[in-house]
């Protein structure tokens, strides 16, 4: 298990709640194990912020919320059924049932109430399990020190052989996802565990031994092969093809990936110490510069000048935005329109038509009849940030969300909506 899927399971719930771990000189994200230090003043926007402030801009930045995050996680992890993370990420909006019930499509707004006392029934439930947990903790002596999720037990554990993959197999599954050729974009990254295997093995010889990528640098090779590049990114760290720095800040191929394997005794030797000098900081990567170049420090203060300006590089490559966006059919022109507050996850409702369990009924039945190809993404609106500091931005997100119903009117022959009753209107 990675020391940032440990933090997640063995954090406080006051912990997992604000998304970091306060240590004695640092303070860990939950979510990716990014860590500022004590002591360092973090510069963003003209804002100068300390350490645990800092951790709060990043998660923000990054992560959307805690709230996001822990949502897309797996249902082996969270127990929630889709439908139900679907009615959670409306209700952390803000949106009424009404609202909620007209941007999914289900039900009616006394169903989205029904669903409402259900989850306030399992908030109940759990707080009991969780206390019959601790209590049994006092007297169960052959208890495991912590439980792992099947997904977080993947971690450089799977290698080919496990699979037992013949040329032939191998050969076939290329050719499926990759119609022009292995250097060329990918169809989907919705497989089987073996064949994604597979893939992840091919893809990751696009990557040079003995040199060290930023986390951008290895996102521009991902997004070249598929839009799904930051799940990508995780199953090469999880199969071993890749590694990476605690905090994200550096990526080098791994020694489980055909490159990797294919390095001399001096060229892992030597890769591994550049690997080490790396973590304890002697040797930091600047996005600015060339992949191949590296900047020896010289003293402590331009050490941390060099670690303030990778982190500024970090925090300045996420945008968080909010918006209306639209799924189109481009067969009969019908739409389904909704609004969030992070754009960046509105590929989540790709995954769950993907999966077959969009919220939507409608929308997944056409979806499953006409196919992924005749279906488009498409962001609408993005909100405008007031500077206001007493605007609320879920109002705003709600009013742009209506006015964009209003304008497309996406019911009957024209959307997936059903037509809101006189009385909702």
């Amino acid at each position: 298990m990675k020391a940032s899927e440990s933090r997640l399971q063995t954090a406080s719930l006051d912990e997992i709640k604000r998304g970091y771990v306060e240590e004695e000189l640092s303070y860990s994200c939950i979510c990716c194990g990014y860590t500022t230090e004590a002591g360092i003043i973090y510069p963003e926007e003209g804002v100068l912020y300390d350490a645990a402030r800092y951790m709060r801009v990043h998660i923000e930045k990054a992560h959307g919320s805690v709230f996001e995050y822990l949502l897309e996680l797996d249902k082996s992890v969270t127990g929630l059924s889709d439908v139900q993370r679907g009615l959670l990420a409306q209700f952390y909006e803000g949106k009424k049932d009404a609202e909620v019930q007209k941007a999914l499509g289900i039900g009616s707004a006394s169903t989205i109430r029904n669903h409402r006392f259900v989850l306030k029934e399992k908030e109940r439930q759990a707080k009991i399990f969780l206390a019959l947990m601790e209590l049994l903790k006092t007297k169960d002596l052959h208890a495991p020190a912590a439980w792992v999720s099947p997904i977080m037990k993947q971690g450089h554990t799977i290698d080919q052989h496990s699979f037992d993959i013949s040329e032939e197999e191998r050969d076939h599954v290329l050719r499926k996802y990759f119609p022009e050729g292995p250097t060329g974009p990918m169809t989907t990254f919705r497989m089987q565990q073996k064949h994604k295997y597979i893939v992840l093995t091919e893809i990751a010889k696009q990557f040079e031994p003995q040199r060290h990528y930023t986390e951008k640098q290895v996102n521009a090779i991902l997004k070249n092969i598929h839009d799904d590049y930051v799940e990508m990114r995780r199953y090469l760290v999880d199969y071993g093809l890749l590694e990476r720095k605690e905090d994200g800040s550096a990526y080098w191929l791994g020694s489980s990936s055909s490159e990797g394997k294919d390095l001399s005794r001096g060229q892992k030797e030597q890769s591994s110490e550049e690997s080490i000098r790396a973590s304890s900081g002697e040797w930091s990567t600047d996005p600015g510069t060339e992949p191949h170049s590296s900047v020896k420090s010289s003293g402590k203060g331009e050490k941390q000048m060099n670690r303030r300006k990778e982190l500024q590089e970090q925090a300045k490559e996420v945008k968080i935005e909010a918006g209306v966006y639209q799924i189109r059919n481009e067969r009969n022109g019908k739409v389904f329109i909704d609004s969030t507050l992070n754009l960046k996850t509105i590929n989540g409702q790709q995954f769950m038509l993907q999966m077959g369990s969009h919220l939507n009924r409608r929308l997944q039945a056409e979806w499953n009849e006409y196919g992924e190809n005749a279906f488009v993404i498409e962001v609408l609106e993005v909100l405008k940030k007031d500077d206001n500091p007493f605007a609320d931005p879920k109002d705003a997100l709600a009013k742009c969300l209506n006015r964009w119903f209003d304008k497309l009117e996406p019911y009957g022959d024209r959307g997936y909506h059903r037509e809101p009753k006189s009385s909702e209107q």
